[in-house]
Parts: C-alpha cells; sequence; structure tokens
C-alpha cells in the first residue's frame, strides 16, 4: 500500500486528487495540506510514502517545502505537479530533491503510474519537460572561458567508491539512457543492469536517477553538448 499526502492550495484540486488515488486499491491518502508549511508538518507526523506537492502556494511554497523534507533525511519522495508544461521552478525542484515533475493535465493513468514510480525509488519526469529541465539544468553549469583548456578534473570524492563499470553506467544515467537503452548499448542483461543502477545510487548517496544526473553534471562525468 502506497501512502500518500497531497499538498495543494486548491480545495476543488485536492478533492479531484484524493477521489482518484482512493479509487486505487494500492493507494491511501493519509492527509492534505494547503501550503508548504502544512506540508512539512504533515509529511513530519504522517510519514508518507509520497507527497504530491503543488509549486506555487500561499506562504511557502512547493519548493522550499520539498528542500526542507528532503533535508531531512525522511524516506519520503517528493512528485511535484506543474500547472505549465514549463515551470520556472522545475530547476529549483531538482536541487530540491524532487523525485519527479508531472503537468497537471496529465492523464489520470500517468499519474498514478508516476506515483507507483517515485514509491519504488524511480524518478518520474513528465515527457514535455524532460529535455527542456535538462537544458535549465545545464545553463545553470559554471561557463568555460575560451582560454580554458581540456586539463583534467580532480575525481570528485562522491565517485571514489565507484568501480570502472559503475562510473561508466552513472555516465550513461547522466545522458539520460533508460536501462533498456543501457543494456542494449552496453551489451548487458537489464537484471545486471538494474543492480549497477541500484549500486551506483547507494555508493553515490543520490536519492533516484533524477540525482544521479545531477551528480554526473556536477562531476564532469557529462558535459553539455
Amino acid at each position: 500500500m502506497t501512502t500518500l499526502l497531497i499538498a495543494d492550495d486548491q480545495p476543488l484540486q485536492r478533492l479531484g486528487f484524493r477521489m482518484l488515488l482512493e479509487s486505487q486499491d494500492d493507494m491511501t491518502v493519509l492527509g492534505e495540506a494547503a501550503n508548504g508549511t502544512e506540508a512539512i508538518r504533515m509529511t513530519a507526523q504522517l510519514h508518507p510514502d509520497v507527497v504530491l506537492m503543488d509549486v506555487r502556494m500561499p506562504g511557502l511554497d512547493g519548493i522550499e517545502a520539498t528542500r526542507r523534507i528532503t533535508a531531512t533525511g525522511d524516506r519520503t519522495r517528493i512528485l511535484i505537479l506543474t500547472t505549465f508544461d514549463l515551470d520556472e521552478y522545475a530547476y529549483s525542484g531538482l536541487r530540491a530533491g524532487a523525485s519527479g515533475f508531472l503537468v497537471k493535465d496529465a492523464q489520470p493513468e500517468e499519474l498514478l503510474a508516476g506515483i507507483r514510480a517515485v514509491s519504488t525509488g524511480d524518478a518520474v519526469v513528465a515527457p514535455s519537460l524532460t529535455r527542456r529541465l535538462l537544458d535549465a539544468y545545464v545553463h545553470h553549469l559554471p561557463a568555460k572561458t575560451p582560454t580554458d583548456g581540456p586539463e583534467p578534473t580532480p575525481l570528485d570524492a562522491r565517485l571514489t567508491a565507484l568501480t570502472d563499470r559503475e562510473r561508466e553506467i552513472l555516465t550513461v544515467i547522466g545522458k539520460g539512457w533508460t536501462n533498456t537503452e543501457i543494456a542494449a548499448r552496453l551489451h548487458l542483461a537489464e537484471s545486471t543492469v538494474k543492480t549497477h543502477v541500484g549500486r551506483v545510487l547507494a555508493k553515490t548517496g543520490s536519492r533516484d536517477r533524477i540525482q544521479a544526473v545531477i551528480l554526473a553534471y556536477d562531476t564532469g562525468l557529462v558535459r553539455p553538448s
């Protein structure tokens, strides 16, 4: 059973989500929050598996609430629901520790699949957001000057525990490859890929694949094209 908290300042929106979620045999709603402050307090009290987090809420917004919840180390995952297909807070949400982004006009089955994926540790990003989220992240990286040469970057401490194969896996995760693509291109069984991915996440302290993508860019394993 996946337990959920709905954080949204619109009562009708919360009601709609609750009706959908409670129609599922494997989901139950523990509570509702009308703003970020309530979401933080109720998450600490109820420890839901997943919080459906609106971005724009009065007082404390969903991004800051996400940051504070994930900073506690709680097992709760955050699935941010954006109103538009490119929310200006998407980049901040990634860095705050969100495990996924979906657009509010997604089909019900997409939302339900997203919740189930996030609850098991996968990352979920709406297809319309994926490329632009990555572009937004890349644009926040320090730019190289024309005089910068290909000098080697010292190995980041977060990578030292990885084997060569695991570092390769982290690199292709950073490039956005799925497990199926990794298996096909690196000639590995998909079960082996899943094992490698799990070890990479555990060794680097990454909550999910989204955080692993950020790590791959931060450490220079993947560079903007």
